[in-house]
């Protein structure tokens, strides 16, 4: 595995850190001349570019090149950035994929708040974006109370931890504990509380299914069955882009998943079910 790390630097000034990783080999299955559509994989809410770590070697090995990254105001990236909007978290995306270089459209896989950002950026940059890959996320909304649990749950961290295994047993996973920094006094977060809360602010006043209404391209919606999204909020997300008629073949534009055994944290829980429904589904989208 060949592998980039380095800083893309937004319009606002916002650092963000970001690593490129390669195939080590190309994938023999593609015919001469195609590849497979670059990954930009985006982690949900205080979380770091690290919790990909257990699937990407999967998507290593089905020969794609993929792109992780630390959010504005998470992990290595800026810590406290002058815009915490969704809008903000869009611009990410696409300077991430101009600076890079990235060749278009690209595949966007998000878990969580990364979902989110990854479904609006589909939504406002159509040429962009082939397929999306949205695990515990979705448009639903408003939710009036989601700042005050999310602050609740932040105060819940008895941080700093003393040790890296008491933060991995009070965080669910050594992903989250890899994501700390370490002081002499412990292990603290490397986000500030009021940057996760203004990351949320707006989801607490609004749905966005005007804009899943807006997004053209396939999209598989995971859920983890023992996770935070409702079933029903899939449901309507299949129910609104069923298919599209003007094909020959029509087929269904967006697809749904629900892995057993999951919570929230679909990607970490259950690395290896995750990655065999997103082969599956890239598998059915033609090679560029």
């Amino acid at each position: 595995m060949d592998t980039h790390t380095g800083n893309a630097t937004t319009p606002d000034g916002t650092r963000l850190a970001y690593r490129d990783h390669h195939a080590p080999e190309p994938d023999a299955e593609l015919a001469p001349g195609s590849q497979r559509p670059p990954l930009l994989l985006l982690h949900g809410l205080a979380g770091h570019m690290g919790e990909w770590d257990d699937l990407l070697p999967l998507l290593l090995a089905d020969g794609h090149r993929v792109i992780t990254y630390d959010a504005r105001g998470h992990g290595a990236s800026t810590r406290r950035p002058p815009d915490m909007t969704r809008a903000s978290a869009v611009r990410d995306v696409t300077t991430l994929i101009e600076e890079l270089s990235l060749p278009t459209p690209v595949t966007l896989l998000g878990q969580s708040l990364g979902g989110h950002t990854a479904f609006l950026t589909a939504a406002a940059h159509p040429h962009l974006v082939d397929s999306l890959i949205l695990v515990e996320a979705g448009p639903a909304g408003p939710s009036p109370d989601l700042p005050a649990e999310i602050a609740a749950w932040l105060d819940s961290w008895p941080t700093p931890f003393t040790s890296f295994s008491s933060a991995a047993a009070f965080l669910g996973h050594e992903a989250w504990a890899r994501g700390l920094e370490e002081r002499e006094d412990g292990h603290h977060p490397r986000w500030d509380r009021d940057t996760i809360l203004a990351a949320v602010a707006e989801l607490s006043t609004r749905a966005y299914w005007p804009e899943w209404d807006r997004v053209a391209c396939p999209t598989l919606v995971v859920r983890g069955a023992k996770g935070t999204m409702r079933e029903a909020e899939m449901t309507r997300m299949a129910r609104i882009r069923p298919g599209s008629p003007s094909q020959a073949r029509p087929q269904p534009r967006t697809l749904t998943e629900v892995i057993e055994d999951a919570g929230h944290d679909v990607h970490l829980d259950r690395p290896r079910r995750l990655h065999a429904a997103v082969r599956t589904f890239l598998a059915s989208r033609p090679a560029t």
